[in-house]
């Protein structure tokens, strides 16, 4: 077995013809596969791995070198895609033995937190990963949307295609990128894409001079849906700005969707506004993302509540060791070792954390308890109180789709 990287050109006929078997409608037309040499340039920056037997590519996964928001630290972020294996050639080891050295190259090269759509959330879970979650559909009428109307807002909105907008929106999603927990954006290599298929309208909402909303959406036909993606709002005056927008499309659309995260509450926007919200996750076809660390030294410097405690990283390639969390500074300090590590002072609680674990902490995805019932931890009841304080719970924002 031999795992080497693949140069550009070679992806169009080793990893993208496995990756398109795994994830697309097949066989593939003619089209689709000419279609591959213009989806090459959006994927240069990537590091994509394969493993050969005879010649033969048995399996791929591939690393998007991304950035992610994590507690207010932006970080560099492995987003783990393209993972596929030939049909004759799965359950025989080959995807685990790519990610192992796709990890490993990954952190190596300065990417401190990984993330990823996975096949079967079960198989990454013993990879050190734990489940964020997943953007939430909301579903209305654009008449209930009728009050904002008449509203008289701050700021204005400007209508028009993604290419011409996409620096204006790219801005707005690093802005996005600085503020919200779990935010993550592609490189530039990558984002361009939208750019340049110019496929979807963009909104963005403008109060005193800066940008503080967007959407970009899509309308499938008259008296059909708008379908928009991510609705991005800095505050509730962008938000009301978009669905003002919206609103104008009454006579046009019969429905409207939208993707939202986890902690926004459509059913608390309007009064009478009728919305089904749905996150579904499915197995295939529409997981959860997932999300690890890969360095303990992402932690330091995050904010973090007082609370100190020994905790012992178990059952992973790439967070081992004792390590003493403290936050009394209100910035998370490390210090590794074992019981040297604290001299004095009151008795520090301690713990026993698998990459899972520590890493539901760090993403605020799961309480402490949780951690321990879900058995990716030992905690007792006063480690548990310490990493409650030290690990505020949190709901990450991932953003991207890839």
């Amino acid at each position: 077995m031999l795992i080497r990287r693949l140069a550009a050109e070679e992806r169009l006929t080793t990893s993208f013809p496995l990756q398109a078997y795994a994830f697309e409608a097949s066989p593939l037309s003619r089209e689709r596969v000419e279609a591959f040499h213009r989806y090459l340039p959006y994927n240069k920056g990537n590091r994509t791995l394969v493993v050969e037997e005879g010649g033969v590519a048995r399996a791929t996964a591939s690393a998007v070198p991304m950035r992610q928001n994590l507690r207010g630290a932006v970080l560099p972020m492995a987003g783990v895609a393209g993972v596929a294996t030939h049909p004759l050639a799965r359950r025989q080891g080959y995807v685990r033995a790519l990610l192992r050295q796709l990890l490993d190259e990954m952190r190596d090269g300065g990417h401190p937190v990984s993330a990823l759509y996975p096949f079967r959330a079960s198989f990454y879970e013993r990879f050190g990963y734990v489940g964020l979650p997943r953007a939430r559909t909301a579903r209305f009428s654009p008449a209930d949307l009728a009050p904002l109307l008449g509203a008289e807002l701050p700021g204005t909105v400007t209508w028009e295609r993604i290419g011409p907008g996409y620096a204006r929106y790219r801005s707005f999603t690093e802005r996005c990128l600085r503020e919200r927990h779990g935010f993550a954006i592609f490189p530039e290599f990558r984002d361009v894409g939208m750019r340049d298929r110019d496929d979807r309208w963009l909104i963005t909402a403008t109060i005193d001079g800066s940008v503080v909303g967007a959407l970009t959406y899509r309308i499938d036909d008259h008296g059909g849906e708008l379908a928009g993606d991510d609705l991005l709002a800095a505050d509730p005056y962008a938000r009301a700005l978009l669905l003002q927008f919206l609103a104008r499309h009454v006579d046009q659309v019969e429905r409207i969707s939208l993707q939202l995260p986890a902690d926004d509450l459509p059913e608390l926007w309007l009064t009478d506004l009728a919305v089904h919200v749905e996150a579904r996750v499915t197995r295939p076809g529409s997981p959860a993302p997932m999300a690890r660390l890969l360095g303990v030294d992402a932690l330091a410097g995050l904010p973090a509540g007082p609370g100190r405690v020994r905790v012992e990283l178990v059952d992973d390639r790439w967070l081992a060791g004792t390590h003493l969390l403290d936050g009394a500074s209100g910035r998370l300090e490390l210090t590794s070792g074992g019981r040297s590590a604290v001299t004095s002072g009151a008795a520090v609680p301690e713990v026993t954390l698998t990459a899972a674990g520590l890493s539901a902490l760090a993403y605020g995805v799961l309480d402490p308890a949780e951690v321990h019932i879900r058995g990716l931890g030992d905690v007792g009841p006063e480690a548990a109180a310490a990493l409650r304080r030290i690990f505020p719970r949190a709901l990450p924002y991932l953003f991207a789709d890839f």
